[in-house]
């Protein structure tokens, strides 16, 4: 199959698919690393590993599954109430990166569960709410965005581990695009 730009190729069981692999993904990629790579930041305003784990915790916490129902909801009026991206201070709490994948490993299975038992159909995912900032969605881009989040902070993490090696791999760093993301 060729993937065209900008298609629509969304398909709940293929998404459902790549949502339940990221706890087993990050858990391959980052599990028994030394704190030093799990903490590493490209940059002072870049997230460390750590830090990505954080906020998907708190997006399994307070994201996805709420915001689903919120488009589902019987209610005329759908609105989304405002998402911050890590928890408020004082919420964030120091766990180990174990304990941080062992919890978004519990949570994305709990939410993949709540997802299975709506027994969603195609019409519903043009179901719409009200985003804070986006303004109108509709369930499937909901439910496409949760994929590419998941493939996009699993991209950060790679970038992130592959430049903490940057100054290492020599002459080979002009083969290394990663390094230059």
């Amino acid at each position: 199959m060729t993937l065209l730009p900008d298609a629509d190729l969304f398909a709940l069981d293929e998404a459902m698919r790549l949502l339940e692999a990221t706890p087993a993904t990050l858990r391959a990629l980052l599990e028994g690393l030394p704190e030093g790579w799990l903490h590493f930041q490209e940059d002072p305003d870049a997230w460390s590993p750590h830090t990505v784990l954080i906020h998907l915790v708190h997006n399994e916490r307070t994201n996805w599954i709420p915001r689903v129902r919120v488009v589902l909801s019987p209610d005329a009026i759908r609105k989304f109430p405002p998402f911050h991206q890590l928890p408020e201070d004082g919420q964030q709490g120091d766990e180990h990166v174990s304990q941080l994948m062992d919890e978004f490993a519990r949570l994305r299975h709990d939410s993949l569960s709540i997802m299975r038992g709506l027994s969603l159909t195609p019409d519903q995912f043009d179901r719409e709410a009200e985003h804070p900032s986006l303004g109108t969605v509709n369930l499937k881009h909901l439910l496409a965005t949760w994929v590419v989040h998941d493939l996009n902070h699993l991209h950060q993490i790679t970038k992130s581990l592959a430049k903490a090696y940057r100054g290492s791999v020599g002459p080979w760093r002009r083969y290394l695009a990663i390094l230059d993301l």
